[in-house]
């Protein structure tokens, strides 16, 4: 069983409809006890049924100390989890979390801020706007759904449009007439010391970073909610535990991650696709071979740590803090 570490228990408070395929799910302490604070981008994992660990960003204002809120799209190609929330989880039913992280922090002090959400990543966007709000700062939001019936927060974005006009932008791409958000135009029309950030599926973060590669890098942000890269499931390598003292050849079709939960050992891991950096692991001899979406090129080329989840090795041996 993966290690779970401090988790808190949530009781589900209420299931909210906000779009097509879309909902959201309030999460409160059951004896009505203040929960952990957070920052905007921050996410929970979710330990639901049979191992299964996924992450959510939190929707709800980061000022708020008793609920969480986490939205959730129904995936067609679902793992699990997505179905799982929409099938299985009602209102009164507890809940196992992580307390939050944040892989995807805001920069509150910017100058400017341009938001651009693709579907369901609206939702770190969505708290990031509150909070921006709450401090007076300047920002824009360019969200593309294929419809607006799939516009997720959609009439709370209108009431905050409506404070003032010319913030919020909504690109229905699907709907006759409409055409697709020009990252590239976009791009080139932001100031150099405005800050811009991304949340979507990974065409939309594709053409976000091309867009965005002859910009300063600590002014560009992006998250996935899925996997850049096939993970490394090549196997043929060893894998040496130092905590551990345990040795473990990785076989041709597993990750090491697979390996080792399958040995009995206690490791942390959530997404288990490089994205929300759970399983982040020092790696003290090897060169793994990266394959997650959260270390920075030169973070990957130090070597120093990797997600074990969907990265493998280029050595034949990999010596892991663990």
């Amino acid at each position: 069983m993966a290690e779970i570490g401090a988790t808190l228990s949530l009781l589900v408070k209420c299931i909210t409809y906000e779009a097509q395929g879309v909902r959201s799910f309030d999460l409160r302490s059951p004896l009505g006890a203040e929960l952990p604070p957070f920052g905007p981008g921050a996410h929970i994992d979710l330990h639901l049924a049979d191992r299964m660990i996924r992450s959510y960003s939190l929707v709800n204002s980061a000022d708020e100390r008793h609920r969480y809120v986490v939205g959730v799209a129904l995936d067609p190609s679902s793992r699990g989890g997505s179905r799982y929330m929409f099938e299985k989880v009602s209102v009164g039913d507890i809940l196992t979390a992580s307390p939050p992280s944040n892989d995807f922090p805001l920069v509150e002090e910017a100058s400017h801020t341009v938001l651009i959400a693709g579907g369901i990543g609206i939702t770190p966007i969505w708290c990031m706007i509150q909070r921006l709000e709450s401090l007076g700062r300047s920002w824009e939001l360019h969200y593309a759904t294929r419809t607006r019936d799939l516009c997720a927060f959609r009439s709370e974005l209108e009431a905050t449009e409506r404070r003032k006009n010319g913030r919020v932008k909504f690109v229905f791409d699907r709907e006759p007439g409409a055409q697709m958000l020009n990252l590239s135009q976009l791009s080139a029309g932001i100031a150099d010391d405005a800050h811009v950030y991304c949340c979507g599926p990974k065409p939309m973060l594709a053409a976000f970073e091309e867009a965005t590669k002859a910009r300063q890098p600590e002014t560009v942000h992006c998250e996935y909610f899925a996997a850049a890269a096939t993970p490394a499931a090549d196997g043929g390598f060893t894998v040496e535990l130092v905590r551990t003292g345990s040795s473990h050849f990785i076989a041709p079709g597993k990750t090491i991650l697979d390996t080792l939960i399958d040995a009995g050992l206690d490791v942390s891991y959530a997404c288990m696709n490089g994205v929300c950096g759970t399983c982040e692991t020092a790696v003290i001899e090897g060169k793994p071979d990266h394959r997650d979406s959260l270390l920075s090129e030169s973070e990957r080329a130090s070597g120093r740590t990797m997600m074990i989840c969907c990265s493998g090795s280029l050595t034949s041996r990999l010596v892991l803090d663990i």
